[in-house]
């Protein structure tokens, strides 16, 4: 896997991570994978995340599971879809809880590229997965990776940390300094009417970052995938 095009702060802090044999082997697995079957995502976007929210600007963590596993889907944002693809069922509720907090509108569509650019780190804890088979790349060594992505978060810079569910809810021990801590059910439709809706993380988060000294996040996304963007970080 190409991590060249990582900015250079993330290079910095994950060096031992990216020079490690774990992480060798972790990136020969995938390669493998890439030659006997379709993996999502597409190789260039395997690190968005880390590319559209550079350590130095991060100031919220969402962490998902491992990328959608339906052809179209993933592009390296967890939770997040490309402009044209079907909103997929968790990030409706997402959408729904966002309106019922802020009462902003829902857009049309499941891009959330505009919440990377503002500094939120859209971290799946697996990074890649093969097409429609869920889980599939688990415990190949993307935890190890995105544990320290996680550890570093937490010692370098105070975020809030927005644990959905009880896979998410297990990295809380990485998570030490001056950070708040959001925790719920999962927007998953099996799980998000037992604790996730009426959750309010979105405005929980901008009170903290406000508090904070940090600005706070526009979470209004624009109504068309890519517009809107006057407000977002420079790239």
């Amino acid at each position: 896997m190409d991590v060249s095009s990582l900015p250079a702060c993330w290079q910095t802090a994950l060096a031992a991570d990216l020079d490690s044999d774990w992480f060798a082997e972790l990136s020969e697995f995938v390669s493998a994978e890439r030659q006997r079957s379709e993996v999502f995502p597409e190789e260039a976007d395997v690190f968005t995340a880390l590319q559209l929210t550079p350590l130095d600007r991060v100031k919220v963590v969402i962490l998902g599971q491992d990328p959608y596993h339906d052809t179209g889907q993933a592009h390296g944002l967890s939770f997040s879809v490309r402009p044209g693809v079907k909103i997929p069922p968790s990030l409706r509720n997402i959408y729904r809880e966002l309106r019922e907090d802020l009462g902003v509108a829902t857009p049309e569509h499941g891009f959330l590229e505009a919440w990377a650019k503002q500094g939120v780190l859209m971290l799946n804890t697996v990074l890649t997965v093969r097409a429609h088979e869920a889980n599939s790349h688990r415990r190949r060594g993307w935890e190890r990776f995105t544990d320290s992505v996680i550890s570093t978060v937490a010692d370098r810079r105070s975020a809030v940390f927005i644990l959905w569910g009880r896979p998410a809810q297990k990295k809380k021990p990485l998570i030490t300094g001056n950070q708040l801590i959001l925790e719920s059910a999962h927007p998953s439709p099996l799980s998000a009417r037992t604790g996730f809706f009426d959750s309010k993380p979105f405005s929980k988060a901008n009170a903290w970052l406000k508090a904070n000294g940090q600005q706070v996040v526009n979470w209004e996304l624009p109504a068309e995938a890519g517009g809107n963007e006057g407000w977002l970080f420079p790239v």
